[in-house]
């Protein structure tokens, strides 16, 4: 791991079969935390690259366990996170639109590490567990067409590597790697990053991961989810084609809203602001969701445009669906519970 430190330090971009060799590093028992925590800040400073994020990916990924779910349209809608918003969990409160509207969604999350509150700490807050079996959670995903996957779950490699992140205290490399490394094959996705300067290298790792349909974001004033404050930034990628383009809350018919509008708090304010949202409480929380989740409905092709995509969403929470997700999945963990506490 030293060497590839060095070569890093002197600022220089690893090839992709070196990240490789560099990523299966990370990953072993034997390397220092030390040299794994250099590496980590001397990629972070240097910038990372489209093929290193692309190597890691998929060496994370053989590592990660397998969920044995039957082939199908999945979709994952998580985002790096580390944009320092202070949002409530906007991506959590879409996938249960976009599961209300009729897509798989695979969702992979995990707790906070460089946010407020991440998917899991909300998830617990409203009352699902994380620690659902591998069975358990093919259960779930083909019943209600979503399950969250924890990322400590289903990569148990990452557990030294989680630490030495939270010492880090700061966005590394895997948070731009974490939305890439589902255990679930996806073929489409929606995923937003906090730097804009980097949507397009983002869209061409999903097309080398083998993505038939997605879409990159970079919301504006540097969020990881579209905003309603202003110009947004995407990548479509389609049928391997990297198409970028951009859109703004007015042009798909929704009211510009500060970013201040959408500020969550601890776990527990934000799982009453995602039951208010799923609940049709109107407002810039509620605007922000239909945003994100008809972009995610048009990633996934399911809308023919980003506007038909809102629509989409609002009917999905206006007409309860996306409410009655959140209530299937919170009495489908009580039923586990039950099994739990009767062993």
């Amino acid at each position: 791991m030293r060497k590839y430190v060095s070569i890093v330090e002197k600022n220089r971009h690893l090839m992709y079969e070196e990240m490789m060799d560099a990523a299966k590093l990370l990953f072993n028992e034997q390397t220092e935390e030390q040299e794994i925590a250099e590496f980590l800040v001397a990629l972070s400073k240097k910038g990372e690259t489209a093929y290193e994020v692309a190597a890691l990916a998929s060496v994370m990924k053989s590592f990660a366990v397998d969920l044995n779910v039957p082939q199908g349209n999945y979709m994952d809608n998580c985002g790096t996170g580390g944009d320092g918003s202070n949002s409530f969990n906007i991506s959590t409160t879409s996938a249960f639109v976009l599961a209300g509207a009729g897509v798989s969604v695979a969702k992979h999350g995990n707790r906070k590490i460089s946010s407020a509150t991440g998917s899991h700490d909300v998830l617990e807050a409203l009352g699902i567990r994380s620690d659902f079996s591998t069975e358990e959670t093919a259960e779930l995903l083909h019943q209600e067409g979503i399950a969250f996957l924890y990322a400590p779950n289903v990569h148990p490699k990452m557990k030294r590597i989680g630490g030495v992140r939270q010492q880090i205290g700061k966005p590394t490399i895997f948070n731009l790697v974490g939305p890439l490394t589902n255990p679930i094959t996806l073929k489409t996705q929606f995923t937003g990053i906090n730097r804009p300067d980097f949507i397009m290298e983002y869209a061409s790792v999903l097309r080398m991961l083998g993505r038939d349909r997605a879409i990159v974001v970079s919301g504006a004033g540097g969020m990881d989810e579209a905003s309603l404050a202003g110009q947004n930034a995407f990548v479509l990628l389609d049928k391997g084609d990297l198409i970028p383009f951009s859109l703004t809350a007015d042009d798909v018919g929704l009211k510009y809203a500060d970013p201040s509008s959408i500020r969550g708090g601890d776990a527990q304010e934000n799982a009453a602001i995602i039951r208010a949202v799923l609940g049709g409480e109107r407002g810039p929380r509620f605007d922000t969701v239909a945003l994100n989740a008809g972009i995610g409905l048009f990633a996934n092709g399911q809308a023919e445009t980003i506007q038909e995509g809102v629509k989409q969403a609002i009917d999905s929470i206006l007409s309860g669906r996306a409410l009655q997700k959140l209530e299937a999945v919170v009495t489908f963990s009580e039923l586990v519970n039950q099994k739990v506490v009767a062993r």
